[in-house]
């Protein structure tokens, strides 16, 4: 089966790939833009990406959005984590945090998937943001992410150390387990 992923990120591509490829699934980037809109849950802004781009794909698709939620900011950056990773990055989150005793944050990844019906898959990870950018793999927030039960960031760890734990990771083994479940039928 093909799958195409609606992204440009070819580090969401490479995680969804670990994953779906045992299944026989043949995950394909196709970087098409779509709007996002500003929404108060990740869930609305999947929803509405799947709806606007139903009827201009001719596959089955998953997109994929998710936001980092930091406590001590109120759930900033959440919904707005790519403009904000765009505009100010790491280093204005990292000074955002300066002085807070309070790192406590969540990662959340809502995956969409579109076969003639919607499809949302919810992932969660804990954790706190480090101090300094540390790290040297993965992308966007990974460098400033500690997960709870590690010492290091997202960006220190594997590929799959970070995909064991991470919140696409579980959002990605919740789509599995119901693709696993599904493709039998």
């Amino acid at each position: 089966m093909e799958l195409f992923f609606i992204t440009s990120n070819d580090g969401k591509v490479r995680e969804a790939k670990k994953f779906l490829e045992p299944l026989g699934i043949n995950v394909i980037k196709k970087p098409l833009e779509y709007p996002e809109i500003q929404a108060d849950t990740l869930e609305d802004v999947v929803v509405f990406g799947l709806n606007w781009l139903k009827d201009k794909v001719d596959k089955p698709f998953i997109i994929e959005d998710s936001g980092l939620f930091i406590e001590a900011l109120n759930g900033f950056p959440g919904v707005y984590s790519a403009y904000v990773y765009k505009t100010i990055g790491l280093d204005g989150i990292l000074k955002l945090m300066e002085g807070i005793e309070n790192r406590k944050a969540y990662f959340k990844s809502v995956i969409g998937f579109y076969d003639g019906e919607i499809h949302l898959f919810v992932g969660e990870v804990r954790g706190r943001i480090s101090n300094e950018k540390r790290g040297l793999h993965g992308f966007g927030y990974d460098p400033i992410f500690v997960p709870d039960g590690f010492d290091k960031t997202f960006a220190e760890m594997s590929t799959e150390e970070k995909n064991s734990v991470s919140h696409r990771g579980k959002a990605l083994k919740e789509f599995y387990r119901w693709m696993k479940e599904n493709l039998k039928k």
